[in-house]
């Protein structure tokens, strides 16, 4: 920005007064800056606070007790400050050398127009907190689980990533804003992170999503591992017996060693190759089993198609093939490899970037009533044995509801229902548009089993039109209901479907 000479050195200068002052030390400048050169604008950032012992009056003060900011050339202000404020001073930076000079505090312009904008939207209505950001990382009210973090996606807070807390009955945004030093901040809450379009971020040093499904990710690890040895009908046998023997003996080497005397070679090579990852998922989940006795039998008690979305694929792919076809009795598996990219968040280096995960794809292939048809589906069980067991009005809500009237202290106004419709789109033309090509079918029959499903039909030669429907399809269901603040229930259920590293 050129000044009135010509010269780029306008910056926002932080100035200190007399606490209590000012708001005499911002009407002298701007009083005075009409006959003053270079200096442009001065700012004085305040909050509401409320006095209980006087009947709850409501007041404005200044958030920052003591300082002011100004945008001006630096040699203006000196002189301005000299000449007509003698109780106001530039503030400076310590020296960060023995010889080195102190340096004016300056706020950087970008940072100052976030802090504006801030202040002059949402002042009123957070509360400035004393604990430091990093302790809202977690809810100390629930075992230390981690609190999710989301990002504002539009209006004056947009891009600002914070952690969602419970303050009393309603859940908060706890972010924070730019101090009055650089590289300073506050520590706000915003009473209602409802109020705001949100979306969630990976927590990548635990989210609870993630430490949901470590049991049925090493279930599955193993699951994967024993069908692409080619165990058919024996995989569940075989799994409650490695369970077994863990759950007595946590070694996977003497596991190994056990199976290999057996004659199960190809199964105990698998095992030896796992990463350390998987082995460490496969011992915790049986230091669950031998703590919970039959809890893999009551949670797999049968078994037809894997989870849509998995971090393993357990069938081995030709070099340079993302895709393999697995024969099972009733129906051909078709494992692919898609790639899911997401914002992650990482709570102790407080910052975020998005992160590609490879995760594999299982769509089952039948044939269909006609001799040039197939039908593709996707196991979403779980997900939707919970969906149509919900009925009546509470389905409406649920599928299809926009707004409703609320009613806060003497003011009435409207909310987005938690519904599908308003969170979860794909989902919600899926179960309500007659002419989407993928369909939700609770009770899909596969051999003598039957399976909640997605499915949709296609012609022989249209089949792999129809897999990559299916596929886009429940990938982008996944990501609605795993990225939205809302439909926390239907996140929860998500694990089932989606096994979430």
């Amino acid at each position: 920005m050129a000044d009135k000479r010509n010269h780029v050195d306008y910056h926002w200068y932080l100035v200190r007064t007399k606490p209590g002052h000012e708001r005499e030390l911002v009407a002298l400048i701007e009083k005075g800056k009409e006959k003053t050169r270079n200096i442009l604008e001065a700012y004085c950032p305040t909050h509401t606070a409320v006095n209980v012992r006087k009947s709850d009056n409501e007041r404005k003060q200044p958030l920052f007790d003591g300082y002011v900011f100004v945008l001006a050339t630096q040699g203006a202000l000196v002189n301005f400050l000299h000449d007509n404020c003698p109780g106001a001073s530039l503030r400076y930076n310590r020296r960060r050398e023995q010889d080195g000079k102190a340096t004016p505090c300056i706020i950087p312009e970008v940072q100052m127009q976030a802090f504006k904008d801030f202040n002059e939207n949402y002042a009123d209505k957070v509360v400035v907190l004393e604990r430091p950001y990093t302790d809202y990382a977690f809810n100390a009210n629930e075992d230390g689980r981690p609190n999710e973090i989301v990002r504002v996606l539009d209006g004056p807070l947009a891009g600002c990533k914070g952690y969602v807390c419970r303050f009393r009955r309603r859940r908060g945004l706890v972010f924070q804003v730019q101090g009055m030093e650089p590289g300073s901040h506050l520590t706000v809450s915003y009473p209602n992170v409802y109020d705001l379009h949100v979306i969630r971020l990976h927590n990548a040093e635990g989210d609870r999503l993630s430490i949901g499904t470590e049991k049925l990710r090493a279930a599955d690890c193993l699951i994967g591992l024993l069908q692409g040895c080619h165990y058919g009908g024996r995989t569940l046998p075989m799994l409650y017996g490695i369970m077994d023997s863990l759950a007595v003996k946590p070694s996977l080497t003497a596991l190994c060693q056990e199976l290999y005397k057996q004659g199960e070679e190809s199964l105990s090579l698998k095992l030896a190759q796992m990463t350390g990852k998987d082995a460490r998922l496969v011992l915790g989940l049986a230091r669950y089993e031998h703590d919970n006795p039959g809890y893999i039998r009551q949670a797999y008690p049968k078994l037809v198609l894997r989870p849509f979305l998995t971090p393993t694929s357990g069938v081995a792919m030709k070099t340079g093939h993302d895709e393999v076809e697995f024969r099972h009795k009733d129906f051909t598996e078709v494992i692919r490899k898609v790639y899911i990219t997401e914002e992650v968040y990482y709570p102790t280096k407080k910052k975020s970037e998005t992160a590609t995960t490879a995760y594999y794809a299982h769509v089952g292939i039948m044939k269909g009533e006609g001799k040039d048809e197939c039908t593709l589906f996707a196991n979403w069980d779980g997900f939707l044995r919970e969906y149509f067991l919900t009925a009546g009005k509470a389905n409406e809500k649920l599928v299809g509801g926009t707004i409703e009237a609320t009613r806060e202290s003497a003011t009435s106004k409207e909310k987005l229902i938690e519904s599908f419709r308003n969170y979860a789109p794909t989902l919600y033309t899926v179960l309500t548009d007659a002419q989407s090509k993928v369909k939700a079918v609770p009770d899909f029959a596969i051999g003598e089993e039957t399976v909640g499903v997605m499915m949709t039909t296609a012609t022989a030669a249209g089949a792999e039109s129809g897999k990559d429907e299916l596929i886009n399809t429940c990938v982008s269901i996944c990501r609605e209901i795993n990225t939205t603040a809302h439909l926390a229930i239907w996140r929860r259920l998500l694990r089932t479907v989606w096994l979430h590293e």
